[in-house]
């Protein structure tokens, strides 16, 4: 049994009974069947079916915005925003989708030669809570465009978006199995992988998640796409416009109470400028309200749930006890939510320094210069995202080539764009989502030779 429960009061939700193994393999079958004559639909009534999504996202928005703060803690206003986005992806895709996937003709010794791109069948996607429509819709929609179908298997605690999500393909027109909601825990992840009608996997989720996952695919041999965690740095040149980079560093890091792949986990600070950064970035974390997510004037919300709290205070607790320095924060509050909090003096080898923080935790580490910053920078076995603050184009060249990341943003903030490719390197995983090259990810590029 599946089980949501509001994170902030603490209350059950609702309940959800699971799928055997047959009803698994109808529902597998049903998005198969689906995908032989949904592959066959031209770009433009895909797209017209996902103006309709889109538009029912935004008629929507404030219901939908409401059960993702029931059930998984996010500030309302972040929830709104998340669903607006969805909108925006749907409009993208459905404007962009024939131009993407174009045929590509190639001078060879052929009279005609070119590679053309065809969907593979039912895509089986694991999402995570943190956003849970928008890692849905970011894994979704481009499959789906591409002539794909798409089997979700939601995150436990977040199954009642997956209906709404389900519900809301259905109701804009889509064929029943293009989209399809799994209810089933992650012990019969393994069985839908090997089904026969299961042509790729897509994984959004934790590093050890992805290394189970990717290895059962492998054994299929199922393609996979994997967005997993990250340990972003965040580096601020002496030059840069300090108050900006300041304010959008802690935009960044407290976003969904921290509970984000790609925010800035590391603050990377030149030293002359180290102690004022760091008194900014306490005023600024000091400010932040944590209080019931439903409330506009929020900040942060509750964690959401209550093992996620305990990991990132024994993360900051085992860190403070190796020698880093608590600056604000480390502590609970009414065991829902964890205050913002600022360490520094964090070395090598401290919890903090070493794993992915998934919650409201900085951490600032002074550089003498860009060498050393890129240095530190690159010091993790992640590499998703990276942000630059400075005015000096010749060392925001040289950093943001240098960076082991899958994205640098130069004077902004690390974030997904439906326009831009989005995923990591290193152990942050492999693949892209979005743009032109994610929704090639599960086509067959064919070569086709013509003398």
């Amino acid at each position: 049994m599946l089980k949501s429960t509001n994170p902030y009061t603490g209350k059950e939700i609702e309940k959800y009974q699971e799928l055997n193994s047959g009803e698994l393999n109808e529902k597998i079958e049903i998005a198969h069947n689906a995908h032989l004559s949904w592959k066959f639909m031209d770009y433009n009534a895909r797209g017209e079916k996902m103006k309709l999504l889109a538009n029912s996202l935004l008629e929507n928005k404030q219901e939908l915005a409401e059960l993702i703060t029931f059930e998984m803690g996010k500030i309302l206003r972040e929830s709104v925003a998340e669903i607006e986005k969805c909108a925006w992806l749907c409009n993208h895709y459905a404007e962009n989708s024939a131009s993407y996937l174009d045929e590509e003709f190639i001078v060879s010794d052929a009279s005609k030669s070119y590679v053309k791109y065809e969907p593979i069948g039912v895509i089986y996607g694991i999402m995570p809570w943190n956003f849970p429509f928008w890692q849905v819709f970011r894994a979704a929609v481009p499959t789906i465009m591409a002539g794909n179908t798409f089997v979700l298997k939601h995150s436990p605690n977040v199954i009642g978006c997956g209906l709404a999500i389900e519900n809301l393909f259905l109701k804009a027109g889509f064929p029943e199995g293009i989209f399809v909601n799994l209810k089933i825990d992650i012990d019969l992840s393994e069985e839908v992988i090997a089904n026969d009608f299961i042509q790729g996997v897509t994984l959004t989720g934790s590093r050890r998640a992805g290394s189970a996952v990717a290895a059962q695919a492998g054994k299929y041999l199922k393609k996979t796409v994997m967005e997993l965690g990250g340990s972003d740095p965040y580096i601020v040149m002496k030059d840069a416009d300090f108050n900006t980079a300041c304010q959008t560093g802690v935009s960044s890091r407290m976003l969904n109470s921290g509970q984000v792949c790609i925010s800035a986990k590391r603050f990377i600070v030149e030293e002359e400028i180290f102690e004022d950064f760091v008194q900014q970035q306490k005023l600024l974390l000091e400010s932040l309200s944590c209080c019931a997510p439903m409330d506009y004037d929020t900040d942060i919300g509750p964690m959401a749930r209550i093992d996620l709290l305990e990991t990132i205070e024994l993360q900051v607790n085992k860190s403070v006890a190796m020698g880093a320095k608590l600056i604000c924060g480390g502590d609970r509050i009414d065991n829902k939510f964890y205050a913002p909090t600022l360490l520094i003096n964090v070395e090598k080898g401290m919890p903090v320094y070493d794993e992915e923080t998934f919650g409201p935790v900085s951490i600032v580490i002074p550089a003498k210069d860009k060498e050393e910053m890129l240095r530190i920078a690159n010091d993790t076995n992640y590499g998703l995202g990276a942000s630059i603050w400075t005015n000096d184009s010749n060392a925001a060249d040289y950093l943001a080539n240098n960076i082991h990341a899958g994205a640098v943003f130069v004077n902004g903030m690390t974030k997904s764009d439906p326009r831009l490719p989005f995923g990591g390197t290193k152990q942050s995983g492999y693949g892209r989502e979005l743009a032109g090259l994610g929704i090639r990810e599960f086509t067959n590029a064919k070569t086709i030779w013509i003398k």
